[in-house]
């Protein structure tokens, strides 16, 4: 079976309960606001609030952003393929745990 590595070694220490902006996570991101108002047009992200000036994001929703921003960047693809690796590294972490607890 093959594993997966890790997408990057980008570690930042972050407080589990701390929220950001849609502008914070542009900026913690280094990416386009467009994108990350694509990813979470495509359910790749799900802040709370009604828009982006009123949006939050979680500290999964972060890493999330982080990963998908490095896979849009270096495999140049487009949001709806980044949304279907994502799903399935999720898909994939689901079964390595079940099979984990067997």
């Amino acid at each position: 079976m093959a594993s997966f590595p890790p997408l990057a070694a980008d570690a930042t220490a972050v407080d589990a309960s701390a929220s950001w902006t849609f502008a914070d996570l542009c900026r913690t991101c280094r990416a386009d606001a467009a994108l990350l108002a694509a990813l979470v047009d495509e359910g790749v992200l799900s802040p709370t609030g009604s828009g982006p000036a009123d949006w939050r994001f979680d500290t999964l929703a972060l890493r999330r952003a982080r990963t998908a921003t490095r896979l849009s960047r270096s495999l140049r693809v487009h949001v709806e393929a980044v949304a279907l690796v994502l799903d399935l590294r999720d898909e994939i972490d689901t079964l390595r745990a079940r099979l984990a607890h067997r």
